[in-house]
C-alpha cells in the first residue's frame, strides 16, 4: 500500500504596499498571469491582482518568495473576483 503524503501549503502572507504611485511591493505572489506596460495581472494568496499604469515594469520577480516589484505609474489596483465559473481573466474581459 503506498503512501502519499499531501502538504497542505500554508497560505503566504499578502502585503500591498504602494510608496508615491511609483514603487509597488507585493507579497503572496503565486503567479504572474500576464503583463505589459499598462496592465499586469498577477495571482496572490487573496486573490487576482490587476496592476495598471503606465510604463510599467518588473524590477523584481521571486515565486519562490512571492515577492514582486514593479516601478512605473500606478493608476489602480483592482482585485478580481475569481468565485463562480466566470472563467479566467481574458473570459471575464471579452464578456
Amino acid at each position: 500500500m503506498q503512501y502519499e503524503e499531501k502538504r497542505v501549503r500554508p497560505e503566504a502572507a499578502h502585503h500591498v504596499i504602494l510608496e508615491g504611485r511609483e514603487s509597488l511591493t507585493v507579497s503572496g505572489v503565486e503567479e504572474v498571469e500576464s503583463f505589459d506596460e499598462t496592465t499586469i495581472v498577477m495571482s496572490t494568496s487573496k486573490g487576482s491582482l490587476v496592476v495598471r499604469g503606465e510604463d510599467l515594469h518588473i524590477e523584481k520577480l521571486s515565486l519562490d518568495g512571492g515577492d514582486l516589484k514593479v516601478e512605473g505609474s500606478v493608476d489602480s489596483l483592482t482585485y478580481e473576483d475569481d468565485a463562480g465559473d466566470r472563467g479566467g481573466f481574458f473570459a471575464r474581459l471579452f464578456r
